[in-house]
């Protein structure tokens, strides 16, 4: 019997699903390499009653980024008000502050959308 060496498969479980409306207008911006990138927030709601019974309405902002093709699309597709269902991963990302201060920030880097 021949001694098979097997690959390990690489799992990834980095994943996020958004369905909400896109909450700011897309801005595009060029990366030093020269690609771009698109910036946009998408806001997802949820109701629920609170103990009184009152009917409460929770709205959370989301950063997304995306590149490639889809600054193209959403140039082209995407407003503010459009409903969208966002498939990515969520990527923290570094930055000095003016006063030297490190800083960090959460967002989903999109691998694929759907404009609903």
């Amino acid at each position: 019997m021949e001694n098979v060496q097997r690959k390990p498969k690489l799992l990834s479980f980095n994943h996020v699903n958004i369905i909400g409306k896109i909450a700011s207008k897309p801005t595009v911006s060029v990366l030093p390499g020269g690609s771009k990138v698109v910036r946009f927030s998408v806001t997802t709601k949820e109701q629920y009653l609170d103990k009184d019974g009152s009917l409460c309405v929770k709205q959370d902002y989301h950063r997304m980024s995306a590149f490639g093709r889809w600054v193209r699309i959403m140039e082209e597709m995407c407003n503010q008000g459009a409903s969208v269902a966002v498939e990515g991963r969520l990527v923290s990302r570094f930055y000095m502050a003016e006063n030297g201060e490190r800083k960090m920030f959460s967002e989903i880097e999109v691998n694929d959308l759907i404009v609903l």
